[in-house]
């Protein structure tokens, strides 16, 4: 059986903005979660630090099970009535809201310590590795069935970037002057806040899944797959993962969210600590998002012309070379540091706008390696590979932050200086860590990972002459 496109409205700015939607849903509480959640168990619960890296890492090891197992009932179930991947937006709108409230419910920080971990582990597991999942596998999936043209996939992909950004500007913007007061020169959280916002960016999430499934068309027709004879589960991932393009996106994924999402946990930690201002993080987000706003309009263009890996290769040196300057100089400067990063930040505005365009291409580069489409698959262990990013930033800086000393104190305690070498410590992490990690990226983008423009371009005109090929036969 081939894939076929259905009959119904032809692509456009109405499937755009439905799919900047649905990543303007997730990031509303993935983001909320990457920037706020281990401050609100170590600043709220009072939980150590390296207990919550222990809490990240146990939930990708379920993710590597949830992730994979929603990619391929997605790929084996029977699409329903308005589609194979759609249906899952509207199904878990609701139970991601309310979990979402549950995970940063301040009376549990009279819990005591036994129930407050499971507490923790109970809300957050539910959250990501369950309803969080649930979402996000379908929706990834999704574009490769909205349009089948590669520069319309560019476009989704750019639209989800911005979806992604919309939701950070204002969780990283507006959310420190909500979280936090001034008490006596430091920097306090102020805990019911965290519930309240948590239902804010829960309910805007709720809204924007429903909007998605309602904007979004499901074009292409896949075939529901058939487990063949003598063929499981781990037999399947096993070829997947011998796909070299699938290989090298997915070190790539890990160590550019290692460096993003790091600096997003840690940024709160350096701007209301060695800084000592949470305005200040404020104007270093907003300043964040500016060469994404800046990137947008051309990444399509810069694609088509040059290619998406040579243009990412270009985007990723700049950033390894600013935070490499950044680490070098240990400035004591706000603004100065603020410039270096939103420089560094302009390098990766092309690779962050157009790197869901890469999983489409390594979809299709799976298809012509083996004729075998395995689009819910693939995406769902790219994702996996992203929440292991996530784990990996979240339970590093939780151990970082306990190896260079610092100080738990839970809401209502007296706030603590933190040593010199505590904050110099977190600095360095900050800096070092991201030129590292950009500097890996670059090498697997030149060395390993095979998808240039040309390469992508005949992967291309091959489906079509097998799609056309299969039309003909059929029609026979």
């Amino acid at each position: 059986m081939t894939n076929t496109a259905v009959s119904a409205r032809p692509f456009g700015m109405r499937d755009k903005f439905g799919y900047l939607c649905g990543d303007l849903a997730n990031d509303f509480t993935f983001i909320f979660a990457a920037s706020y959640l281990m401050k609100f168990y170590t600043n709220v619960l009072g939980v150590p630090a390296a207990m919550v890296g222990v809490l990240f890492l146990v939930a990708r090891c379920v993710d590597a099970f949830t992730d994979v197992g929603m990619g391929r009932l997605v790929d084996t179930m029977n699409p329903a009535k308005d589609g194979r991947f759609r249906p899952w937006l509207r199904r878990m709108a609701i139970p991601l809201f309310i979990i979402n409230i549950c995970m940063y419910f301040y009376p549990a920080a009279g819990l005591s310590y036994g129930m407050k971990i499971v507490y923790m582990f109970v809300t957050y597991l539910l959250w990501g590795s369950v309803c969080y999942t649930a979402a996000n596998i379908p929706y990834g999936s999704m574009a490769s069935v909205i349009t089948g043209d590669p520069g319309e996939r560019t476009s989704l992909s750019t639209f989800r970037s911005l979806g992604a950004m919309f939701a950070a500007i204002p969780i990283s913007v507006i959310s420190p002057l909500i979280l936090f007061r001034e008490e006596n020169g430091a920097q306090v959280v102020v805990p019911e806040r965290y519930t309240l916002l948590a239902a804010i960016y829960g309910g805007l999430a709720m809204l924007f899944y429903l909007l998605c499934y309602k904007l979004t068309t499901e074009r292409i027709q896949l075939p529901t797959k058939k487990a063949e004879k003598g063929a499981g589960f781990f037999t399947l991932i096993g070829k997947l993962l011998k796909n070299r393009a699938l290989l090298a996106i997915i070190g790539a994924a890990l160590a550019m969210l290692l460096c993003q999402l790091l600096s997003q946990s840690m940024n709160i930690y350096l701007y209301t600590d060695y800084f000592n201002s949470a305005k200040l993080l404020s104007v270093a987000s907003l300043a964040a998002f500016i060469p994404m706003l800046v990137m947008a309009p051309v990444a399509r263009k810069l694609s088509d012309r040059f290619g998406k890996k040579e243009c990412s290769i270009v985007g990723v040196a700049i950033a390894a070379f600013f935070y490499g300057l950044l680490f070098v100089l240990h400035t004591e400067s706000a603004t100065v540091f603020i410039v270096l990063t939103l420089l560094a930040s302009i390098g990766m505005g092309f690779f962050n706008m157009v790197i869901w365009a890469f999983i489409t291409d390594i979809i299709d580069y799976q298809e012509v390696l083996t004729g075998s489409r395995d689009d819910g698959t693939i995406y769902a262990i790219y994702s996996f590979s992203r929440k292991l990013g996530q784990a990996l930033a979240g339970g590093i800086g939780g151990f970082a932050l306990g190896a260079v000393g610092y100080v738990s104190v839970q809401a209502g305690q007296p706030a603590v200086q933190q040593s010199a070498q505590t904050l110099r410590g977190i600095y360095n992490i900050l800096t070092l860590a991201p030129a590292i990690g950009y500097v890996v990226v670059l090498l697997l983008l030149v060395l390993v990972y095979p998808l240039g423009k040309k390469q992508v371009e005949a992967n291309v005109a091959a489906l079509r002459a097998r799609r056309a090929q299969a039309d003909t036969d059929a029609a026979l």
